[in-house]
C-alpha cells in the first residue's frame, strides 16, 4: 500500500509542474507571447471589406472570443483580402494564430509582407513574400509559426489573402480570428549607464588606460592646458 501511495504522489508532483510550466494547458500558453495588447488598433485597415470596420473588428477579438461567430471578416468584390496590422513598437513575431472555417469560403493561401504601409491589391501581387502560408480548411484555430529571423524587426504586418477553398467559384472569403504571438520591443530606450561610467572618476584624469578615463579626462581637463 506504501508503494502505492508514492505512485500516486509521484502523479500529484507531475501535476503539479503542469499548473506551474505545462504548455498543454488552453489558455496560458496562448497568453504568455500574445502581442493583442501591443497592437496599434486605431491604426488597423481592411482593403475589400464587406462591412467598414470588420477587419479591425476581428484582430480586436480576444483570444477567449476566437471560436465566436460574430464579428466575421467577409470580403466585398471578390475573394481577396489585405488586412494591415501596425504595432505599437518593435516586435519578435513567432506566430500568427487564424481562424476560418471547412468551407469553400476559407482562404486558402496567406501572403505577409512586413513593414510596408503602402500595399494594394497590385503591388500585393508582385511584392516579394517575407513568408507564404498554404492554410488548411477547418474551423479549428490555425497557429502558423513564423521564420523567426525574417520576423525579428516587425512594426507593421500587411496580410493578404489571394485566393480562397472556392478555386474561383465562392466571391466571398471569410476570417473569424486574428492573433499575433511574439515579443514586444519597446523604441527608443537608450542605455543610461554610458554617461556614469565615463564620469565615474574624473580625479584619474591623466590616466589614459580606458576610454572612459579618456572622457573623463577631456572633461575634466578642459581647462588645464596643453
Amino acid at each position: 500500500m506504501s508503494h502505492h501511495c508514492h505512485d500516486e504522489h509521484a502523479e500529484g508532483g507531475g501535476h503539479h509542474s503542469h499548473d506551474g510550466h505545462d504548455h498543454s494547458d488552453d489558455i496560458t500558453p496562448a497568453l504568455q507571447f500574445s502581442l493583442y495588447q501591443h497592437i496599434n488598433f486605431d491604426e488597423v485597415t481592411t482593403l475589400n471589406e464587406a462591412q467598414y470596420g470588420s477587419g479591425k473588428a476581428i484582430v480586436k477579438k480576444t483570444w477567449a472570443e476566437r471560436l465566436d461567430e460574430e464579428p466575421e471578416l467577409v470580403s466585398d468584390l471578390d475573394e481577396q483580402l489585405i488586412i494591415n496590422v501596425p504595432f505599437t513598437g518593435q516586435v519578435k513575431l513567432h506566430a500568427i494564430s487564424l481562424r476560418t472555417s471547412n468551407s469553400p469560403s476559407a482562404p486558402k493561401t496567406l501572403k505577409v509582407i512586413i513593414n510596408r504601409d503602402d500595399v494594394d491589391f497590385g503591388s500585393a501581387e508582385e511584392l516579394e513574400a517575407t513568408q507564404t502560408f498554404e492554410l488548411s480548411q477547418t474551423s479549428e484555430v490555425q497557429e502558423l509559426p513564423v521564420r523567426r529571423a525574417r520576423f525579428a524587426a516587425t512594426r507593421r504586418l500587411t496580410l493578404f489573402f489571394p485566393d480562397n477553398f472556392g478555386d474561383g467559384d465562392e466571391d466571398q472569403t471569410r476570417v473569424g480570428y486574428l492573433g499575433f504571438k511574439g515579443e514586444w520591443m519597446q523604441l527608443g530606450r537608450a542605455p543610461a549607464n554610458i554617461i556614469y561610467e565615463a564620469a565615474a572618476n574624473p580625479s584619474d584624469h591623466a590616466v589614459k588606460g580606458t576610454s572612459a578615463n579618456q572622457m573623463a579626462s577631456h572633461l575634466g581637463g578642459r581647462d588645464r592646458g596643453p
